[in-house]
């Protein structure tokens, strides 16, 4: 059994979700009940395989409860930088293997990799959208461009654009990733190593894949530096593109407000920005070697499938025992391809369509290349 705590959240309830249609028996944790219980009677009524209880993963001891019995525990609630490592902790004491759908570096470093190791245990951070697809994209575009060829990819640029909601917890875990020491805006990764201060925020407007007015804001993390040294590129930008003026507007004067303050402000701003909007993520990876260019482009229908997408798929491969012993970052642990694989080939929420699609673009076409862009945005 998979135990999920937050699994009756934005991205829990995803994850949940997809490990029952992998046919997997799902324990569903969170502190209500309540809610827990309406969350089953609404989208599993009937379903023996799935069961509920009150866990509160600030609370080592109450994980520990929650995690008796099960293979591997999904940590789908958060924000990371504020429980700490008290679910992974309680997790390992309970003898069972961990997933995070968040965790960054500061959690990685908490998690004693011997300890692990001698438990004979497993622990992945990073399992959701960013950090973690965003880790894995590049990697699956980076084995395809080398099957056609392409003997070592040079230059690398990845251009992701989330148009969605923030909810109080994606928000608390994206201004703290924001204001945590490291990269950070207008890094890029040149002649093989970080460099600050080398990209410059500017507007594009009506690029391929990327319709409308875009503030294109250059930011390098510290799992897209890691993605630069396993590709073995000299040079990589990783943009963020921004559409609407109420989300930008926040992010500019979010650093002077109080934590709550700010979550706030992101999720007002997100929720005008999006007014009249689908959700979508776009993920578009340019790899150049030489004369050769591989392109490859992923369509996501929001933060929320994709993330809980990704922890199911980590919880399934960690069962499989997939993923040696020890601590791990996901985008490093799992089969890149794979990972893609299973977001655009399973069915969605209520077996609908599945929540990515990936577009491998001709060899050699550069889709933002000058003399490109008007063909390639016309398809």
């Amino acid at each position: 059994m998979i135990g999920v705590i937050g699994g009756y959240g934005d991205v829990g309830a995803h994850a949940v979700l997809a490990l029952r249609r992998a046919g997997h028996r799902v324990r569903v944790g969170g502190r209500s009940a309540r809610a827990a219980a309406e969350f089953r009677a609404r989208h599993l009524p009937g379903d023996t395989a799935v069961e509920h209880r009150v866990v509160d993963v600030r609370d080592g001891d109450s994980v520990t409860a929650f995690a008796k019995g099960l293979s591997v525990l999904v940590n789908c609630a958060g924000p990371s930088h504020l429980t700490g490592s008290a679910a992974a902790d309680g997790a390992l004491r309970a003898g069972t293997d961990y997933v995070d759908a968040a965790g960054d570096d500061a959690l990685y470093a908490l998690l004693d990799d011997g300890r692990y190791r001698s438990a004979g245990r497993t622990a992945v951070l990073s399992a959701g959208l960013r950090p973690g697809l965003t880790g894995l994209f590049p990697r699956a575009v980076a084995r395809l461009a080398q099957a056609g060829g392409m003997a070592q990819a040079e230059t690398v640029t990845v251009r992701t654009r989330v148009r969605d909601l923030f909810t109080r917890t994606s928000a608390l875990e994206y201004l703290h990733g924001a204001s945590t020491p490291g990269p950070g805006p207008r890094a890029a990764w040149r002649d093989g190593a970080l460099r600050s201060r080398a990209l410059t925020r500017h507007s594009v407007t009506d690029q391929p894949f990327f319709r409308g007015t875009h503030t294109v804001l250059p930011q390098l993390s510290a799992e897209d530096a890691r993605t630069a040294q396993a590709l073995g590129v000299r040079d990589g930008d990783w943009l963020t593109l921004i559409q609407g003026e109420h989300v930008l507007a926040a992010l500019d004067r979010v650093h002077v407000l109080p934590p709550e303050e700010a979550a706030e402000a992101l999720c007002r701003a997100a929720r005008l920005d999006l007014a009249g909007r689908v959700p979508a993520v776009t993920m578009v990876v340019v790899l150049t070697g030489g004369a050769a260019v591989r392109a490859a482009v992923l369509h996501g229908t929001g933060n929320a499938p994709l993330s809980g997408a990704v922890a199911a798929h980590t919880a399934t491969s960690v069962l499989r025992g997939e993923i040696p012993p020890g601590r791990h970052f996901a985008a490093e642990a799992l089969d890149p391809e794979s990972a893609v694989a299973t977001l655009t080939r399973a069915p969605g929420p209520d077996g609908g369509a599945p929540c990515a699609r990936a577009e491998l673009l001709p060899e050699g076409a550069d889709p933002f290349a000058p003399d490109a862009v008007a063909e390639v945005g016309a398809l």
